[in-house]
């Protein structure tokens, strides 16, 4: 049996443009969607304060932001099933729960008012930097919400956070029938020295024969998998963050990759991942690597 997609909802207008994405991903991938809002509303409003009002206001709130977002995501699309529960826990913790049991988690960035809406709320960084299961921050145009560019961007880094992120972008690309851009940034180091024999002449060469090398070998197994995935292959000088950040300007949606160390806790994203979840103008798919 197939997991669901899990979504994270508050009733915030970027939680509930999460659920439309995720509608029509379940609707995709032929997956069902349950929908979680998770609130501490018995520890703040007390059992006195439950009494006396018969029942609290928060509880009210979160029972009618759970369906209200459960009427949107049929009305969407009233194929997929939908399921939708109120959690009376933290948020962080519930969702990293549900994460466990889930083919992915989506939640909008929680973004308020227009500097705001580029920075990306902590119940949202913590999942994707956090979750047993890819996370999905829903972000960017709503041209990049629906899907009308029929382009996915692919951020290939090291070994170490690449094959299960590669995976998943082709998946996407071959549901979606869109073109997949598989893009390598390189850099040529400022103080780099040309002793090497392989460095002397053109070390900036040197190095873009490298990205070109690592590109290919990571998307080497995938390729033969997805044979009808139309691939676009990017080499780019310049850092990772500004590169990936201009090529997901008009992409539905962007795939990285981020490393779970066993035994670390804390946030396990880089600079390169806070950069895209925070600043991309288009949805980004984290999707985690074990090692």
């Amino acid at each position: 049996m197939e997991l669901p997609l899990v979504v994270g909802v508050d009733g915030s207008e970027s939680s509930l443009q999460a659920v439309d994405w995720a509608v029509d991903e379940a609707a995709r991938l032929g997956l069902s969607l349950r929908l979680v809002h998770a609130s501490l509303w018995e520890r703040y409003e007390g059992v006195d304060l439950a009494y006396d009002l018969g029942r609290p206001s928060e509880q009210q709130m979160a029972e009618s932001i759970i369906r209200t977002s459960g009427q949107r995501a049929r009305l969407r699309n009233p194929d997929v099933k939908v399921s939708a529960d109120v959690l009376a826990e933290d948020p962080e913790g519930a969702l990293l729960r549900e994460a466990r049991n889930a083919t992915a988690l989506v939640t909008g960035q929680r973004g308020r008012g227009q500097v705001a809406d580029l920075l990306l709320g902590s119940v949202s960084l913590t999942m994707a930097a956090q979750a047993h299961c890819p996370v999905v921050v829903v972000r960017g145009s709503q041209d990049s919400r629906n899907g009308t560019h029929g382009r996915i961007v692919l951020g290939v880094g090291d070994s170490a956070t690449g094959a299960a992120a590669i995976g998943l972008a082709f998946r996407e690309a071959q549901t979606r029938g869109c073109a997949l851009d598989a893009v390598r940034a390189w850099r040529c180091p400022a103080h780099e020295t040309a002793d090497h024999p392989l460095l002397a002449g053109d070390p900036a060469h040197y190095h873009q024969q490298e990205a070109t090398k690592l590109l290919e070998d990571a998307l080497r197994t995938q390729v033969r998998e997805y044979p009808a995935v139309e691939v676009h292959r990017t080499i780019v000088e310049g850092p990772a963050r500004r590169v990936l950040l201009d090529r997901a300007g008009d992409a539905d949606l962007l795939v990285i990759g981020a490393r779970r160390r066993h035994g670390h806790f804390g946030l396990q994203l880089g600079r390169v991942g806070h950069a895209l979840l925070h600043h991309a103008d288009c949805p980004v798919a984290v999707v985690p690597q074990r090692g």
